[in-house]
């Protein structure tokens, strides 16, 4: 997956988490951020891969994502890759 592809996959999967308010308060207190912050922050590839960071932590919330986004389980994944940061070793 190139980076653009992985920006644009982060980007659904923040307006995905944004569209249920339980999972957009989590995911704010996660980031420590207020919504206009998350909007500013949005063209950030570094942020972008947080977005993933988090959607990743929760093996429910990727199949939720890939299966109302109609992408394959491994793509959130992918993308993380792609975007800054992702080729570093995860211990968790």
């Amino acid at each position: 997956m190139n980076r653009d592809a992985a920006e644009a996959l982060a980007l659904e999967a923040l307006a995905w988490m944004a569209s249920d308010p339980d999972r957009l308060g989590a995911f704010l207190a996660a980031a420590g951020a207020d919504a206009d912050t998350v909007r500013a922050r949005a063209a950030d590839p570094e942020f972008l891969g947080f977005v993933l960071d988090i959607l990743l932590g929760d093996e429910g919330a990727v199949i939720a994502f890939c299966d109302a986004a109609g992408r394959p389980y491994d793509a959130p994944l992918r993308a993380r890759a792609a975007l800054p940061g992702g080729d570093l070793p995860h211990w968790t």
